[in-house]
């Protein structure tokens, strides 16, 4: 069987960057766990549930699985987490993981165990590819220098953020992803021209945001050589 470790937010995870890959990899019998920063319910982002953001059909579906998956509804807390039981560790974007699972030092751990061994998988989705600018790796190294990698782009902020680099709901944006990453070293490209955007660099799979979530999933399943067609 199969395993997965989801780490998702408490801050705001964005909907279809974690319903995506949890619908896909569930219906390829992969078999999902759920950890948040306190072992809390994750929160989902207002704006990834709002139909006139996202569509009526993907708004819907997100609000059924986050209110009725019971995975989602009672996870545990990262630090009880070990990558080890797990064949991937999966972190879904949202601007709130800037806030709590990019900063959580067990989740670093987490990301830093799923790459550094011989089986294990990490996909890190969007806004939570942030996590990578602040974890080394075994040896003290930063964990992402010189991979090549996607995420959330500095362009796409500039139409959520206002000048102050202010949210919508007031709260200050700590940083932008694609500057820290590439500070540390990553090679960052998020294909501003392509409709997908999904890299994959040994052990870690990387996806751009809420439109490269199916890809980057069936990636991550392709990598884990499970059947994704």
């Amino acid at each position: 069987m199969t395993t997965a470790l989801f780490v998702v937010s408490e801050e705001g995870y964005w909907g279809e960057e974690c319903v995506t890959p949890l619908d896909l990899l569930t219906e390829h019998g992969v078999e999902i766990d759920v950890a948040t920063p306190s072992g809390g319910k994750p929160v989902v982002d207002d704006r990834s549930v709002d139909p006139d953001e996202v569509g009526e059909e993907t708004a819907e579906h997100v609000v059924e699985v986050h209110e009725n998956d019971e995975r989602l509804n009672d996870p545990m807390p990262i630090a009880e987490a070990s990558a080890d039981e797990y064949d991937a560790v999966v972190f879904p974007g949202g601007h709130g993981t800037e806030w709590d699972v990019n900063q959580d030092r067990h989740a670093r751990t987490l990301l830093r165990e799923a790459v550094a061994g011989d089986d294990g998988k990490a996909m890190v989705v969007c806004h939570a590819v942030g996590i990578l600018a602040f974890t080394r790796d075994a040896d003290g190294e930063i964990l992402v220098e010189g991979r090549e990698i996607t995420g959330f782009p500095n362009e796409w902020e500039d139409g959520i953020v206002d000048e102050h680099d202010c949210m919508p709901d007031g709260r200050k944006l700590p940083y932008y992803v694609e500057d820290e990453v590439e500070a540390v070293g990553a090679e960052f490209d998020a294909e501003l021209d392509a409709d997908e955007s999904v890299a994959v660099d040994g052990d870690l799979v990387t996806a751009r945001g809420p439109g490269s979530s199916n890809a980057g999933a069936t990636t991550l399943l392709d990598e884990l050589g499970v059947q994704s067609s």
